[in-house]
């Protein structure tokens, strides 16, 4: 696939998704970044903000398979993955799978489930598999989760482990529409009862597993030039060095930054990867890795504004 025909597609993905989803083009964009680079969102915003809708459109565009679970404080790890069960007729143990066999996984309100059952995802998102009884089970090579979480509740919530927010590519911030986009999702939906549906809008697959596998080839071939992996490296080091955060970024935040600056630049329809596509991306890789220290707790310092502050300070390649 050429990089034409990867611009194309995405054209055509967002065309699809705006059927529906009014605004919002930031987070379509980074989830067609995250697709083509093969890494996982969380998506964080408030409540009717249409994060849920806009991964179910997203996944009727692209033609994938796609699976929800709703998570709750009593879901367990076996309600994910499935599990094996005696089959009295055949007296063998027989596997039935869990909602997580499927290419495009909604995990909704990830963070209203205990550790315990959020670590059902640990394996399957770093490693496209899923083991039970000793036994491997592997997933779609693009296999892809989109998670959503509430930041207002802070009842009954239970926080993602560090561990699984480094899995994340991204953490995207869904914000409130405009004024006017408002008016026009109030005119779109305000006379529909009932759920909506990403078919009642006539959204359709232009894409399906095989050209999305295609794309994100495309993207491996993008050029990555050594001043932008020193850069990238640079950028992700000094978030270790920082005397305001206790936490610093892994080299998995590193190596994950590089791909999705490769995917932006194939979206631009550009074989190389220009400093302006990682410093663009920094933010929505960096924010859910980074911990606050006590000292910039109590000065009531924000992770946004010290990511902002570090990719101003990295110098970038000319």
């Amino acid at each position: 696939m050429t990089l034409d025909q990867v611009g194309a597609l995405a054209g055509a993905i967002r065309a699809e998704v705006g059927k529906a989803v009014v605004g919002q083009a930031e987070t379509v964009d980074a989830l067609l970044i995250a697709l083509l680079a093969q890494g996982h969102v969380l998506l964080e915003g408030p409540p009717g903000t249409a994060k849920t809708f806009m991964a179910q459109c997203f996944a009727a565009s692209v033609g994938l398979d796609f699976g929800r679970i709703q998570f709750t404080p009593d879901l367990m790890p076996g309600d994910i993955l499935g599990s094996n069960l005696f089959n009295f007729q055949t007296s063998q143990f027989t596997l039935t799978r869990g909602p997580i066999f499927c290419e495009l996984l909604l995990a909704d309100e990830i963070n209203r489930t205990p550790p315990k059952t959020q670590a059902a995802l640990l394996e399957a998102m770093q490693e496209r598999r899923v083991t039970l009884d000793g036994t491997a089970h592997p997933l779609p090579a693009n296999f892809l989760v989109v998670a959503t979480q509430n930041p207002i509740e802070s009842q009954g919530v239970y926080p993602l482990p560090e561990a699984q927010l480094d899995r994340f590519l991204f953490k995207l911030l869904v914000p409130y529409p405009s004024a006017a986009e408002e008016a026009r999702i109030v005119a779109r939906f305000g006379e529909r009862a009932g759920p909506q549906r990403p078919a009642d809008f006539g959204i359709g697959a232009v894409a399906g597993p095989e050209v999305i596998a295609a794309a994100a080839a495309a993207v491996k071939a993008i050029t990555l030039a050594d001043s932008v992996v020193d850069y990238v490296v640079r950028l992700v080091r000094a978030t270790r060095e920082s005397a305001d955060l206790a936490s610093g970024a892994s080299p998995r935040a590193a190596v994950l930054l590089a791909n999705a600056a490769r995917a932006r630049a194939a979206l631009d329809r550009r074989d190389y990867v220009l400093p302006d596509d990682v410093k663009a991306l920094a933010g929505a890789v960096l924010r859910h890795r980074l911990l606050l220290s006590p000292a910039a707790e109590i000065e009531g310092k924000q992770v946004e504004a010290l990511v902002a502050d570090l990719v101003e300070a990295t110098e970038a390649p000319r």
